[in-house]
């Protein structure tokens, strides 16, 4: 096939050798099926900014650190420069996920680096060593769904540990092989301490897997994995092999709202009186 505009200086540089088809198009980016000497992988490339429909890159991004300042102003001021560092910080945050995920236990693709918005990394196979599908065209047994989704947490709380979430986990980006389930589609994967939306981001995951593998076991759409999963992390006591019950009791003290506007109020009076001070200061 004719070789991708963005794959051709791989191949001019000797990282990939021939590109034998297109494995997919999808909202980030579009994956090709390539050969490496005798290795068939794959190549993501990503798509550019303007062309993506992932809309809510702002919650994600937020909490990712950028050590050079110069870079992080510009990112900051939106400079065309800073436009094109971040989309450099979007591509190598997927190939630092999975090696940090790897790492940890979690099954994901084996990554091969990430080379001017390019991704190398392992082609997932199936028992019969054809592409793996992803999990929304495989159906299962009751008692499948509940040892997939077992896994499914496993590898979830093994990412929060890692200190990651993925952020838009859902039976689109899992593939499944002889083994189980895979996780992939990580450049949105978010810093669990840093990120305000990671909690939400972490129960939406968590959820999404439930509500599928509930379709062929019903009985685990009443588990509250995700609010189990984040009380313990908060509370500092969530190792990679914490013992999950999936169940978790809601607090019983109803919210105080009475308190929460009297220090709305208190806080709105607070501002009033600091911006009056101002104005009375500029006007002596």
């Amino acid at each position: 096939m004719k070789i991708p505009k963005r794959i051709q200086p791989l191949i001019e540089d000797g990282l990939v050798d021939e590109v034998l088809r297109q494995l997919m198009s999808g909202k980030e980016a579009t994956v090709y099926i390539v050969r490496c000497g005798s290795d068939i992988r794959c190549a993501k490339v990503y798509k550019d900014a303007g062309k993506r429909s992932f809309k809510q890159a702002v919650q994600y991004r937020e909490g990712r650190k950028v050590r050079n300042s110069r870079r992080a102003r510009a990112m900051e001021k939106g400079s065309k420069f800073g436009r094109e560092e971040q989309e450099s910080l979007w591509h190598s945050a997927e190939v630092d996920a999975l090696y940090k995920l790897a790492d940890a236990g979690v099954r994901v693709p084996k990554p091969y680096g990430c080379f001017d918005g390019v991704l190398l990394m392992e082609l997932i196979r199936d028992d019969d060593g054809e592409v793996a599908p992803r999990l929304n065209d495989v159906s299962m047994s009751a008692d499948q769904a509940r040892e997939d989704f077992a896994d499914i947490i496993r590898d979830i709380v093994r990412m929060l540990c890692a200190g990651l979430v993925h952020g838009d986990l859902s039976e689109f980006n899992v593939l499944v092989d002889a083994y189980g389930p895979v996780i992939i589609d990580l450049p949105q994967a978010v810093d669990a301490v840093s990120n305000n939306h990671a909690e939400w981001m972490l129960e939406r995951d968590v959820n999404n897997m439930r509500d599928y593998y509930g379709q062929f076991a019903p009985e685990l759409l009443s588990t509250q994995f995700a609010k189990e999963i984040w009380a313990i992390y908060e509370s500092g006591k969530l190792t990679p092999d914490t013992e999950l019950t999936g169940l978790f009791d809601e607090p019983e003290d109803a919210a105080d709202v009475d308190s929460v506007l009297l220090e709305i109020k208190e806080a709105f009076a607070e501002e009033q009186e600091r911006l009056e001070r101002i104005s009375a200061a500029n006007e002596e």
